[in-house]
């Protein structure tokens, strides 16, 4: 029989433990993976839940407010809805149709556009253009089905059925969360009776730290974008971009996936004003001090004083959180959930450490 010194056991029982650890991270991360493989594949189904579900979280304060003056529900989410659609309809009556004129017309003009810059890389960067071969790109071809056809819902019978049971499951599930109690951590853990309570209760508070981001960061970041939307749309209206408003109004909302609408949309706006005017220097100047206006009110204004550091992520950390969401995914879901999960997997293994992790001395 072997005889092991004191230091041996801890050795082969800290050994033990790691191995015995790792096979437990190691299934759970196999679930984990199935779970995000399975949510990738029926990501089309899910997707009007999850849109039903940010909804009422963006609605939920709205609604308790109704829900106080009138102690009904269903009256509840009936003047919630028609004192958010009536507006909005109001504003579709009257300035719809100069948003779909822009939009159409940008639609329209787009190969045009191509066309101009493809031509300026040729001539002003010939070294540039000699490693693309613009033929092959296939926005030629998907800039010419646009300007050939104009704003619809979708392309076939199918598909614009498919699209308006989509929109109809969201509004039910938009209701149906919107109605639905408050629930907190220790709601969802009553039913795990085989965990200890010391177990419940850590599961509880990591599940209200979850809740607390998602809300928070979705109440938050669409008022923000909005602000942020109409502040592009009116600025580059004002400057004389063509087709400012409705570009710069994409610019701001599209930032609900952060840097999304800047990336896509800034590049549109340079090139509209370098190629869309004779006065293109002075254009593409007021295009970029705009841009830097919107980013100091968004940075050192909006940001800070309706978001504030909810999320605990730095700009490293929410890029690679779009990257590795959006690749687990493999669709619009991970860019949607990307800010949450990411800040709920930082709040938890926080707790982890704390909690399990003790520091060597």
């Amino acid at each position: 029989m072997l005889n092991f010194t004191d230091t041996q056991k801890k050795i082969v029982a800290n050994g033990l433990t790691l191995l015995a650890a790792s096979f437990v991270l190691a299934f759970v991360g196999l679930i984990g993976w199935g779970v995000m493989k399975f949510l990738g594949i029926v990501s089309a189904a899910i997707i009007p839940v999850v849109i039903g579900l940010f909804l009422s979280l963006l609605f939920k304060p709205y609604y308790g407010w109704w829900l106080k003056i009138v102690r009904n529900p269903t009256a509840a989410v009936a003047l919630t809805l028609l004192s958010v659609l009536v507006p909005l309809g109001f504003l579709v009556y009257f300035f719809g149709a100069f948003v779909f004129d822009q939009a159409t017309m940008f639609i329209a003009k787009a190969p045009d556009l191509f066309a101009r810059v493809q031509n300026w890389i040729s001539v002003e960067h010939p070294r540039i253009a000699s490693f693309i071969n613009f033929a092959d790109l296939p926005y030629n071809e998907w800039l010419s089905q646009l300007s050939n056809k104009t704003i619809a819902v979708g392309s076939g019978a199918l598909s614009y059925v498919m699209r308006v049971v989509s929109f109809l499951v969201a509004l039910v599930f938009f209701v149906y969360f919107l109605m639905r109690p408050t629930m907190k951590g220790r709601d969802y853990v009553r039913p795990l009776a085989f965990f200890k309570q010391e177990t419940r209760d850590f599961i509880a508070v990591q599940i209200d730290a979850f809740l607390d981001i998602l809300t928070s960061f979705f109440q938050r970041q669409v008022v923000i974008c909005l602000i942020d939307g109409f502040f592009y749309a009116l600025c580059f209206w004002l400057v004389g971009l063509p087709y400012g408003f409705i570009v710069g109004f994409l610019l701001g909302v599209f930032n609900l996936v952060p840097f999304l609408g800047t990336v896509l949309f800034l590049p549109i706006a340079l090139c509209l004003a370098a190629f869309s005017s004779d006065t293109s220097v002075a254009l593409v100047v007021a295009v970029v001090i705009v841009w830097g206006l919107g980013q100091l009110l968004d940075g050192y204004v909006l940001t800070p004083k309706i978001q504030g550091d909810k999320t605990g992520l730095g700009y490293g950390g929410v890029i690679f959180s779009f990257f590795f969401w959006g690749a687990v995914f493999q669709s619009f879901l991970g860019l949607l959930l990307a800010i949450p999960l990411s800040a709920f997997c930082v709040v938890l293994w926080r707790a982890v450490k704390d909690r399990y992790i003790r520091p060597i001395v």
